[in-house]
């Protein structure tokens, strides 16, 4: 697999994270957001941690995406639980073959298997042994972090967190750096928006898209194994790049594709890879209209309302059930609307996602970026068949 190393990016941000940039308040939190499968998790595993790394921090990863089907909060937990007994070392060795279960450090009892629990150490304390055990900096890199928000435990996990950074961190002498990135911007932001935000204050930063220096790296190894391909049109691959959305998996795909000795072409690879991105944003734009006209009306009207209102989105206020009797033709209740909101969120895949503080949001930010491009060339909203649109009755649950 390709790895295109982006060094420089993940050199400047282990300085902010660290308090060596003025002006930046990356050391008090580093808040990513970048679309799905823009290369931000990779470039958090591959880039940014070992850099880190080889700057003697202690760097602890976690992916809450990485098992939906258990609680955020445990596995935020466990992934430090897991380092602080890694690096425990001989120490650990010594507990465990004595037939105990604990170990002390700096007056903290310590189970790495309670961390956070109610008969365990807490997170603050915890982290403060890794940071002494080792006698280095830590960092927590928390990778779809606003899968934290969709429990109480992992609601209650950020705070701890925003804790132990207080407790730990002194001016000038950073000794826990927290990583928060997300795929959704608006999510993320519940983060640190509001007086009851766990990091209240904090800001979110975009985190940069793979550029033309991308393609450049990719155009030098096609030439360098494909002599007969040079020079390689590197504006064509670029323009095909930020067609499919500056996704790399979709690109590489398409130029795996294209470069294949069974593709058969007949025009130039990077043309195909440009006619490719184009197919690929047809099909993600009828995927999502799909899924739009399969809605019953008031789903319809309420992801619409949710679209349209993004963090303002408050589904029972009388605004909300207004809109939906003007979208449906019939009285809207506020528990028929609950009703549309839970069957949104049980489909598969989810359409709307929601917090532990019973906020919502649409799951799939690219449905954002689908509405306002047709809202902008007037083709919203989109219309389909009259069995589509059949309005609810009195009678109907949703």
């Amino acid at each position: 697999m390709i790895h295109y190393p982006r060094t420089e990016l993940a050199e400047a941000l282990a300085a902010a994270l660290q308090g060596k940039t003025i002006f930046s308040d990356a050391h008090n939190g580093l808040f990513l957001a970048a679309p799905r499968r823009t290369g931000k998790s990779t470039f958090l595993q591959s880039d940014l941690k070992p850099t880190l790394e080889r700057q003697g921090v202690v760097v602890i990863y976690v992916d809450l995406w990485a098992d939906l089907r258990r609680d955020p909060g445990m596995l935020i937990t466990e992934a430090i639980g897991r380092t602080l007994q890694a690096r425990l070392g001989k120490l650990a060795k010594t507990v465990k073959s004595a037939g105990l279960e604990s170990v002390s450090i700096a007056g903290v009892k310590l189970d790495t298997t309670r961390i956070g629990r109610q008969d365990g150490a807490t997170l603050p304390d915890a982290l403060r042994a890794l940071h002494e055990t080792t006698q280095a900096p830590v960092a927590l890199i928390i990778d779809e972090a606003q899968q934290a928000l969709t429990s109480e435990a992992g609601d209650t996990t950020m705070a701890a967190l925003k804790s132990a950074r207080d407790q730990i961190n002194r001016p000038g002498e950073i000794h826990l750096m927290l990583v928060m990135s997300g795929s959704d911007r608006d999510k993320l932001l519940r983060l640190v928006n509001t007086n009851g935000a766990p990091f209240y204050g904090s800001q979110i930063q975009r985190m940069p898209e793979l550029d033309q220096g991308f393609i450049d790296y990719l155009a030098h190894l096609i030439e360098a194994q494909r002599s007969n391909l040079a020079p390689v049109d590197e504006v064509k691959l670029f323009d095909a790049f930020q067609a499919f959305g500056c996704r790399p998996q979709f690109f590489m795909e398409a130029l795996g594709q294209a470069l294949s000795p069974l593709s058969g072409l007949t025009i130039r690879f990077e043309q195909a890879v440009l006619e490719a991105a184009a197919q690929r944003r047809a099909d993600d734009e009828a995927q999502m209209e799909s899924e739009y006209l399969g809605l019953k009306p008031l789903e319809r009207a309420i992801l619409w309302r949710l679209l349209e209102q993004g963090p303002r989105f408050r589904p029972y206020d009388v605004e909300a059930l207004r809109f939906y009797r003007e979208k449906t033709g019939v009285k809207v209740t506020a528990q028929k609307a609950q009703n549309a909101l839970e069957a949104l969120r049980q489909r598969t895949p989810a359409l709307v996602w929601k917090s532990a503080r019973g906020e919502y949001a649409v799951d799939d930010a690219a449905m954002h970026r689908w509405f306002e491009k047709r809202v902008e060339d007037g083709r919203w909203p989109p219309q389909g068949t009259p069995g589509d649109l059949d309005l609810v009755t009195e009678e109907d649950p949703f």
